[in-house]
């Protein structure tokens, strides 16, 4: 029974990331950001871009936080496939 329950959680995760991938896209008009519910499109002005350092259990880890009005988006290396310094350094080039 356990390792039934293990395998359905797998491949809804499995699932869920070949479904909403590429999660973060941009171009020189803004971001889009693919989630379960869709996708949004933020113009440059209405999204800020930061990264987000943190340390556990004697662990860096970085993220990269898109806050656009209400709605706050949190990516680490597993969403965006690359290191998130790299990503912002990427969005800060783009970024009008």
């Amino acid at each position: 029974m356990f390792f039934g329950v293990v395998t359905v959680v797998l491949a809804v995760l499995s699932a869920h990331g070949l479904l909403v991938r590429p999660r973060l896209t941009a171009d020189i008009d803004g971001l889009r950001v693919r989630t379960l519910h869709g996708e949004q499109r933020f113009s440059w002005p209405e999204a800020h871009t930061s990264l987000r350092s943190t340390k556990r259990m004697g662990r860096d880890s970085k993220t990269l936080e898109i806050s656009a009005g209400e709605q706050l988006f949190v990516f680490g290396w597993l969403e965006l496939g690359a290191d998130p310094l790299d990503v912002l350094d990427t969005l800060s080039a783009l970024r009008p």
